[in-house]
């Protein structure tokens, strides 16, 4: 049951029964569901994944119940500064996060700064113990959307740069893009009045739209709603470039997009921290335009070298060296190499 939606009476709920979140009560089924499983399957190795602490919950109850080794997986990190903002939430999040740390035989993240900052917080834990797994890209999912692509432009006329997928206000605020927006366009920066910034399903569509409107860029910007996950793809092969937009504060993490971005060989804008994953990243692949999110003028300066390097309807970059190592069936084989190896060692130890 989800707290917020099944156990709440006029909006509101006891916090006891979302800690360590609104799944807690997920466990109550799971933990005997997860014996009678272990029982009848007999698997070699547990792995749980968070966002949800729950799941951690259960897949340590159930290591600790059955001896069976338990990979714990962190989409993103749990416990960080002023995050959960609830003491209760946060204290929760630690208790589950420790004892990932103490029982589980891997912990797998999906980026090098989440792990860094993991080693640094639990310096006794040796480095055997990590393992960074990335997130990718579909090849099949791609294949599929190059049969039949029309590649015509976008926008005829005009350079369409397109962000596909939710406009985060916090970890990709576009206040200083649109800031430099205005700025360009009242400088008359060549080319600016043929750019359409094209924002696919970004969810806060009004945020958007207010910075829009307080620039005057509103032409300039174009908000379209969801699309199907093919579709979605067909517009990334199409688009004249990709923006890459990702906050400061979200340093150790890298947007799933990236990669398919980069899967989609379109030229990149990225306005990330250089020194944060995202940033790293994008540039270890040879992106070239890669700017601070929230400094406007090196947004302008580097926006301003984009449109003027990158022509329209440019042909596909090179497929780099590196860019099957990106893929989801790679990502796989890592994560079973993870698996074979605790079952390995369980062989070993004669469990």
């Amino acid at each position: 049951l989800d707290t917020s939606r099944h156990l709440a009476i006029a909006g509101r709920y006891p916090g006891l029964l979302a800690l360590p979140d609104r799944w807690s009560t997920w466990a109550l089924g799971a933990i005997p569901a997860g014996l009678l499983m272990i029982r009848k399957y007999r698997p070699d190795v547990i792995w749980s994944t968070y966002p949800i602490a729950t799941a951690h919950l259960i897949a340590r109850c159930l290591h600790r119940l059955s001896g069976i080794p338990w990979i714990a997986d962190f989409r993103d990190p749990m416990v960080q500064e002023g995050y959960p903002a609830d003491p209760a939430a946060w204290r929760a999040f630690q208790r589950v996060e420790q004892g990932a740390m103490r029982d589980a035989a891997k912990l797998v993240f999906v980026t090098p700064g989440a792990k860094d900052m993991y080693r640094t917080r639990y310096p006794a834990m040796p480095e055997r113990s990590f393992a960074v797994i990335e997130n990718g890209y579909d090849e099949e999912s791609f294949g599929a959307a190059e049969k039949d692509i029309d590649m015509a432009p976008l926008n005829p006329g005009c350079f369409t740069l397109l962000h596909s997928g939710i406009v985060y206000p916090a970890e990709r605020d576009p206040r200083a893009l649109f800031e430099a927006l205005g700025r360009m366009r009242t400088a008359g920066v060549a080319r600016i009045e043929q750019l359409r910034l094209r924002f696919r399903s970004p969810v806060h569509a009004e945020l958007l739209r207010k910075l829009a409107t307080d620039t005057c860029t509103e032409e300039l910007v174009e908000i379209l709603p969801a699309i199907p996950y093919r579709d979605a793809l067909q517009e990334m092969l199409r688009a004249d470039g990709l923006l890459v937009m990702q906050g400061a504060n979200c340093n150790e993490q890298i947007p799933a997009k990236v990669y398919e971005y980069l899967r989609a060989r379109r030229p990149i804008l990225g306005l990330a921290d250089p020194q944060g994953d995202t940033g790293k990243t994008m540039l270890a692949a040879g992106i070239a335009h890669v700017a601070m999110l929230e400094d406007t003028q090196r947004v302008e300066e580097t926006m301003t070298r984009f449109l003027a390097e990158v022509p329209a309807s440019s042909a596909a970059t090179p497929m780099s060296p590196g860019l099957a190592a990106m893929s989801r069936r790679a990502r796989a084989a890592a994560l079973a190499e993870l698996l074979e190896h605790a079952r390995a060692q369980r062989a070993a130890a004669g469990v």
